[in-house]
């Protein structure tokens, strides 16, 4: 893993010697999918096993887990270059621009591999940086300071007692490696757990936890909506899966908290359906789809788990690929309300093709890998109790309500005319087949991911 975080390093100088701006785009997505190319390459061998180590060193390891999160990190960093074409454009700081994504890559591997928790709590805070310099540097309105303010005191504020908590562990336990901790199951009482887990719910966020979320992505740029939806939020999701097995009480509280996160989510689904703005409307979604997972995750079975990992990956690829869908809308109509945006189909039938595969990949219908991953989590959260079938019935039709709601909001009804439309560019269409292209066809090699 050193080889990969020091190459990341020297590219950022690569790019400072660099003259020619406007090739300057075309030769990072090219040298970040050469790495990335290379890094699958070089691990394919790591087993379906999720509970197995490889690669390891010091203080990285890979599993299987954290392979596909770094390959997703770097998919989607790829993709938010070629979305930000009005930064290559105008030259908005581009140099900038590019070292940004390159230093929050590099804390995102680090985080994804590092054995050791504090190392792995100082990069998951870390990555915060960049994501807030996206918001402030890159955003569109004003509110943009408020917003970066509270995504930043939102995530350390529940972060702080995590890293008290792990100096208590130090204190007693001698050592702060994963690994060492969920062999030795220290006896924590409920409280220090809860504090733990907090960070890791913020994170993704939990429903009650979320009020940064919609407010980030609303004034983020698309390359900032983009990294938070595809892999900010599944930091959590990595959080809880690694730190979750190093209590033995956890049992206690794990079906309350699936319940409240099940719940939150149905509810959540009502607030989505009420949305005008579609960059509101999609940043609800992932919260919601975010309460499955949390779900899964605390059912505490392998299938559930597996279910979780499985929802993280293609709500990266479906999330990401609605906010540079809306993006393309705004650039357009210079607006993303649903009142302005109608009538899309009589403009680029092609595109809202596209259109209508996110959203049926966004409400888990097939062909998508949102299908596989929600079977899975129904199975799990099912077995646990009959009883919690009725909230997830409410919450499957909800979210099929206001997916549905998205699409022919769009699509159909008579457009205002209020706008010079111009028509979606070859690089348009790639960068949505490159999100729709994993999305829909990964289903064919499903045996790969278990």
């Amino acid at each position: 893993m050193m080889k990969y975080t020091i190459m990341i390093m020297l590219i950022k100088f690569l790019f400072f010697s660099f003259n020619k701006k406007c090739m300057l785009n075309i030769l990072f997505q090219n040298i970040l999918i050469t790495l990335m190319v290379i890094f699958m390459l070089n691990y394919s061998y790591i087993s379906l096993n999720m509970m197995d180590f490889y690669a390891i060193q010091y203080l990285w390891a890979l599993d299987f887990f954290s392979f596909w999160m770094i390959n997703l990190s770097f998919w989607i960093i790829v993709l938010m270059m070629l979305a930000s074409l009005k930064v290559v454009k105008y030259s908005k700081f581009l140099f900038l621009f590019i070292l940004n994504l390159l230093i929050m890559l590099f804390f995102l591997i680090m985080t994804f591999s590092v054995l050791n928790l504090l190392a792995f709590y100082i990069m998951f805070e870390a990555s915060l940086i960049p994501t807030l310099f996206l918001i402030l540097g890159w955003g569109y309105q004003v509110e943009r300071i408020q917003a970066g303010m509270y995504m930043m005191l939102y995530t350390l504020f529940f972060s702080l007692p995590f890293l008290l908590v792990m100096l208590y562990i130090n204190n007693f336990m001698y050592s702060v490696d994963i690994e060492y901790l969920n062999l030795k199951k220290m006896d924590f009482d409920m409280f220090l757990y809860n504090i733990i887990m907090l960070a890791f719910l913020v994170k993704i966020p939990m429903f009650s936890l979320h009020l940064w979320l919609p407010k980030a992505h609303v004034e983020a740029p698309v390359s900032g909506s983009m990294i938070l939806a595809g892999v900010m939020l599944k930091l959590g999701g990595y959080g809880i899966y690694r730190l979750m097995f190093i209590c033995d009480k956890l049992m206690n509280n794990s079906m309350m908290i699936m319940i409240y996160s099940l719940v939150g989510s149905v509810y959540l689904s009502f607030v989505c359906m009420r949305q005008v703005d579609m960059k509101s409307l999609v940043a609800y979604s992932s919260v919601v789809h975010m309460g499955l997972v949390v779900g899964g995750l605390f059912s505490l079975e392998l299938i559930g788990i597996q279910g979780a990992f499985l929802m993280m990956i293609s709500h990266g690829l479906c999330s990401s690929g609605l906010f540079c869908m809306v993006n393309m809308f705004y650039e357009r109509t210079l607006s993303r309300s649903l009142i302005i945006n109608k009538g899309m189909l009589s403009y680029c039938p092609s595109m809202m093709m596209m259109w209508f595969l996110l959203c049926m990949g966004n409400m888990s219908a097939p062909p998508s890998l949102n299908l596989i991953s929600e079977i899975y989590l129904l199975i799990s959260l099912v077995s646990l109790t009959g009883y919690i079938i009725i909230i997830l019935m409410m919450f499957l039709f909800f979210s099929s309500c206001y997916s549905l709601y998205l699409y022919s909001y769009v699509c159909y009804g008579k457009s205002l005319g209020f706008y010079s439309f111009s028509s979606f560019s070859v690089r348009e269409f790639i960068l949505i087949l490159m999100h729709l292209i994993p999305l829909n066809f990964l289903i064919l090699k499903i045996d790969m991911f278990f």
